[in-house]
This record gives structure tokens, sequence and C-alpha cells, in this order.
């Protein structure tokens, strides 16, 4: 397998000025891509792209507004000539509210399905023109395993849409020579799981796991690069998890 399954081509990552996404776009990088860091958070994201150095470009994106999408896109054809990968990793999360479906404010919900629901499809369809016009791409969705455990409330209820959008936009994306396919990760040890988890509940939560720790974004960097690349080639439509056996089916 070629250390550089990337070179030459061009991958824009969502929400990469932190965390897992981050630890997307570093890996790409070091795989010969051209990266996208399109972030909103304007101080992390230029950050990131000025540690990555050359290849690597700062694109500030909200990709709840399809208007930002297009502009995503439009800049790293400008930037780098093609858009040949997309990780959809934005989500609210790290300051997510605390609610249940029945008392969430319904206009903190409609502005969180936005941006993590209808985010992935802003971007989708913001590059699959430019992916359509140079023969084709890959796509991978960041779900996760709230969406099969029902005691995630809204942040579960997105997640179970994304793997739905995955599964139905493979088949109008196929004949395109377009791939997509999502990964679900368990539990990962970053900043945003902190704020959401208190340490008390890691412990346990830790026991229930079939593998005996909480996920490091690290985990998620060979997933994701396998199914953005060729090696995936005959693979789109599927949610992926990675989480350490916290859903197991048979």
């Amino acid at each position: 397998m070629s250390a550089l399954r990337f070179s030459g081509r061009t991958a824009i990552v969502t929400g990469s000025g932190g965390g897992i996404g981050e630890a997307y776009a570093r890996a790409l990088h070091a795989e010969g891509a051209n990266v996208v860091v399109a972030e909103l958070d304007e101080a992390r994201g230029t950050a990131v792209a000025a540690s990555l150095g050359d290849r690597a470009r700062f694109v500030r994106t909200d990709v709840g507004d399809p208007t930002s999408t297009d502009a995503m896109a439009s800049e790293a054809v400008t930037a780098f000539g093609a858009i040949h990968h997309l990780v959809n990793n934005a989500a609210i999360f790290a300051d997510m509210q605390l609610a249940g479906l029945l008392d969430v404010d319904y206009g903190y919900l409609e502005a969180f399905m936005r941006v993590n629901l209808m985010g992935a499809l802003h971007c989708v369809r913001s590059v699959v023109p430019v992916m359509r016009s140079t023969g084709g791409g890959s796509i991978v969705n960041q779900s996760s395993t709230a969406a099969w455990m029902g005691i995630s409330g809204f942040f579960g209820l997105a997640k179970s849409g994304i793997n739905f959008l995955t599964a139905a936009l493979a088949h109008e994306l196929g004949h395109m020579n377009i791939r997509i396919n999502a990964v679900a990760p368990g539990p990962t040890d970053t900043d945003a799981l902190g704020k959401q988890l208190p340490r008390e509940f890691r412990d346990p939560l830790v026991q229930s796991l079939a593998l005996k720790r909480l996920g490091q974004p690290n985990d998620h960097i060979g997933p994701v690069l396998f199914l953005l690349s060729d090696d995936a080639g005959w693979m789109t439509g599927h949610t992926i998890a990675v989480d350490g056996g916290q859903v197991t089916r048979p």
C-alpha cells in the first residue's frame, strides 16, 4: 500500500480546526493530499492550515449555510484546481444543549439539524458538480453510534439521518463514479467529549465497551482514509462503526 495514496488529490475536511476532524486533515496531508481546512472558527482553522504548511488552505465555512458551502467548493477549486474527496465531519457537539426531544427549544433544534444533518447534504451538493466534472470522487460522512442507541435525543436523531443520507446518496451518486460511506465513532477522548461527559461517568462507559478504553482521534483515521481511497473502490452506501465494540450486531 502506497504511503501517498492521495498524492495530487484535493480533500475538504469540514470541522477540522480540532479534534477528530483535525486528525483527518493531518493524515490526508501526510499521505500527499491538498487539504482544505473548512472550519467555522477562524482562529483554529487558520492555525491548523498554517501548521500543515504547503498544500493546505483554510476556508471559513458554515456548513449550515449552502451559500457558504458553495463558496467553500469554489475556493478549493481556485486553490487546488479540483475536489476529489470530502469528509463531512463538522457538527455541533461540544457545546450541545442537554435536552430531550420533548423539551428542546424548536428554534435550537432547527439550527442544530441545519448543521448536524443538513450540513452534510449542503457540502455534498456543493462539491458534486466539481467531482463529476473530473471523473468522480469519494465522500465520508461522520455519523455516531448514537444513531443506533435510541438514548441520545436529537443528536442521535441527526446521526440516524446521516446514515440514511449516506445510503440514499450512494444510489444518486453512483452513476457519477462518486462513492459515499460513513463512519460511526464511539466515545472518543476529545475536548468535546470532555464537555459532554462528566468524568465520573467515564469508567462505567469504558467498562461497557468490548475494548476497555475510550477511542482516540487516531483510531478513526485508518477507516476514513480507507473509505476515501481507491482501496475501497467497490464500497458505497455503508456506515461502519469504529467504537471499541460499543454497538455489536450479529
